[in-house]
């Protein structure tokens, strides 16, 4: 395994009435920076109620409801020259590269989807929290083949820090639709690019 030098400025800042683990959120966010092989990176996460929530989703996305979490990538750059090929891969989509982001979450909205999903709200959180890292880091899911892409990276990475994913969909509901008839996710193996976590 090779070993890199790795470069992660994360701030965290909590604005919600909602006690939040700041500290599970930054290691969690570190963790899958080192598995996706970022060697440098800039990052705020805002924790946020849903009322903030639904004012930046009208303000920068046209939408007028909250959600879970938003994600601005303000810079990327990578000295490699398959930036195109990167985006078509699916894990290490930012390997060897430099970033800054912003990632906005709302701890009021993962409160009310744990328990839907079955584990705690700051598990909740910190899933909203590597979902808009991955965003940042190139990966998309408006397709169902991205989504079930950008679903395995969570997976991968959450498992790293000893939580089972659990989505809403992936718990059975009495108005959900009958065993089996959505498509599973693909699976891949979950490997670190980087061994130092400073």
């Amino acid at each position: 395994m090779q070993r890199v030098s790795v470069n992660f400025e994360i701030d965290i800042r909590n604005t919600s009435s909602l006690p939040v683990s700041c500290q599970q959120l930054e290691d969690a966010v570190r963790a899958g920076l080192v598995t996706e092989g970022v060697i440098g990176a800039v990052l705020s996460i805002t924790v946020v109620g849903n009322d903030q929530m639904q004012q930046l989703n009208r303000q920068h996305l046209q939408h007028d409801y909250p959600t879970d979490v938003i994600s601005f990538q303000l810079d990327w750059m990578c000295d490699s020259e398959d930036l195109e090929e990167r985006l078509q891969l699916n894990e290490g989509r930012s390997r060897g590269a430099h970033l800054e982001g912003e990632i906005v979450v709302s701890s009021e909205y993962a409160a009310q989807m744990a328990d839907r999903a079955g584990w705690s709200a700051d598990s909740e959180l910190t899933l909203y929290a590597i979902h808009g890292m991955l965003h940042i880091c190139r990966y998309d899911d408006l397709t169902p083949a991205e989504k079930r892409i950008m679903r395995n990276r969570e997976r991968c990475i959450l498992k790293e820090l000893g939580l089972e994913v659990r989505y809403p969909d992936d718990v059975p509901h009495e108005d959900d639709e009958p065993p089996g008839s959505s498509s599973p996710a693909v699976l891949s193996e979950c490997r670190h690019t980087t061994e130092d976590h400073s």
